[in-house]
């Protein structure tokens, strides 16, 4: 299949056509650092928190975070604490983080050579207002359409949110969370080969017949991360039909505070490990 910006595309992910001319940017910030999750899941609570007292007044504005994190895995909100506790334990011996967030989706890693993008953004602006369904497929043909024109990566259409390059091969997974029609959580690409090793030590996403991949190991080149972010933000914005506008920290008030103290967080966390502790 051949992922291309089409109305094609558009269709499959829902009937409606949206009044798009009045909508504003979506602001995006790329983070220099792997950050911790808990931080970066602190910081979209107090984005969500600004959009919802600003939105009566219409100035609240929406939101793209890019990063990668340092390694962590995460169950979705279905996972209790205490039901995965013995893998918490596990995972947190080979020197990751653990955490039950608050995403849809089952146990995955998120890790440096990935990108994560936590869209936070008001459906509401679009007339008529963006269901769920139509915001997580565009999120899907967005990563798809992009594997494919910037990367030559064909990808298998599943039954499974998510997109495979073959019925037993994840690139990419989504989790998203709605509240009061505004989104948090999103999408990880798995760029480099660096996560390989620490998805193997799980079932990610509870499909105990796939493994992950990645763009560098499917196109067997070496990815520039800096070229990828910038790839992913201009993906992102012909996916949602908005113009993608830089977001500067120091002028964003409480919001930009929050984002520069969980940056400088994450130089104060240090270096990362770079494999599974026992793995080479």
């Amino acid at each position: 299949m051949h992922p291309s910006a089409t109305n094609r595309d558009q269709h499959a992910c829902g009937a409606c056509c949206y009044i798009i001319s009045m909508l504003p940017p979506i602001f995006y910030y790329v983070f220099r650092l792997p950050l911790p999750y808990s931080p970066s899941l602190r910081l979209q609570d107090a984005i969500h928190r600004a959009q919802l007292v600003l939105r009566h007044s219409k100035t609240h504005k929406d939101v793209l975070l890019l990063l990668e994190h340092r390694p962590v895995y995460t169950a979705g909100r279905r996972q209790t604490a205490t039901s995965m506790k013995d893998e918490n334990e596990r995972l947190i011996r080979m020197d990751a983080d653990f955490v039950v967030s608050s995403r849809g989706g089952q146990l995955t890693y998120h890790g440096p050579g990935q990108i994560v993008g936590y869209p936070l953004i008001d459906l509401s602006r679009y007339m008529p207002i963006m269901s769920a369904r139509d915001y997580v497929c565009r999120m899907q043909k967005m990563i798809e359409r992009h594997i494919f024109e910037s990367h030559g990566l064909q990808y298998t259409t599943l039954e499974h949110t998510g997109v495979f390059l073959d019925p037993t091969t994840k690139i990419a997974s989504i989790g998203v969370q709605i509240r009061h029609r505004l989104t948090s959580h999103g999408f990880a690409i798995n760029i480099s080969r660096e996560p390989l090793a620490w998805f193997d030590q799980v079932i990610a996403c509870g499909l105990g017949d796939v493994k992950a991949g990645s763009v560098e190991s499917a196109t067997n080149s070496l990815i520039d991360m800096s070229e990828e972010f910038v790839k992913i933000i201009g993906a992102f914005g012909r996916a949602y039909d908005r113009e993608m506008v830089a977001l500067v920290p120091e002028e964003e008030g409480e919001v930009g505070e929050a984002i520069l103290a969980t940056e400088a967080g994450a130089l104060l966390a240090g270096s990362w490990p770079r494999n599974p502790r026992g793995c080479s």
